[in-house]
């Protein structure tokens, strides 16, 4: 490609990998230690994956205040459908990242346990039992490969298995006050959509 003349053929390398990585993932995170060399590589040819990513449909946004970068389609294209769980688990995510946060200095992670999912789940009353081990293990997997969230523990049946929010939440779940995402948790209450399988919200 015309437009990687002079770099080296590593770097060429490495941006074909990111490019792809972005693609399959949407988000790359400064504070994930697994992204956090690709990150500061987009960072130094910003341009150029603005360049080439524009021609594919894409855009690029970065957010040097949260440390991410996110991959997003203005034609809607190659969209990721939640399930209503999915949406569920991700509003109460952004709910407990906006509470941990404020207990946090700036340069802390936002640390939380799955134990405070099945909490603020229950406290919501969203529903009449809990969401099952199943479902929020594949829940977990999902937000973990977009690098929403990385898991410290391998056992996620127990309560006490800790869980990274990255600040990429920020970016997948945009609201100007954290009572929107309370506000959209009401739609989620029993008896309300209880058939639907899948939500509105979508992540590219």
């Amino acid at each position: 490609m015309d437009m990687l003349e002079g770099m080296l053929q590593r770097d060429k390398d490495d941006f074909s990998r990111i490019c792809n990585r972005l693609l399959s993932t949407c988000f790359l995170c400064k504070r994930n230690q697994a992204s956090k060399r690709d990150y500061y590589f987009v960072l130094k040819y910003k341009e150029k994956f603005q360049e080439y990513l524009s021609l594919l449909g894409y855009r690029l946004e970065i957010n040097e205040e949260y440390g991410v970068v996110q991959l997003t389609n203005p034609q809607n294209y190659n969209r990721y459908n939640l399930k209503l769980y999915e949406s569920i688990v991700l509003l109460i995510l952004r709910i407990l990242y906006d509470e941990k946060k404020r207990e946090l200095s700036v340069s802390d992670e936002v640390l939380i346990n799955v134990g405070d999912i099945h909490e603020k789940f229950l406290s919501l009353k969203i529903r009449d039992k809990m969401i099952d081990k199943t479902t929020l293990r594949n829940v977990i997997s999902t937000f973990r490969r977009f690098q929403l969230i990385e898991t410290l523990d391998s056992d996620l049946s127990s309560e006490e298995s800790r869980i990274i929010i990255f600040d990429s939440i920020l970016m997948a779940v945009r609201v100007e006050d954290i009572k929107q995402a309370y506000d959209k948790l009401q739609n989620y209450k029993k008896g309300e959509n209880a058939d639907e399988e899948t939500d509105e919200s979508e992540t590219d």
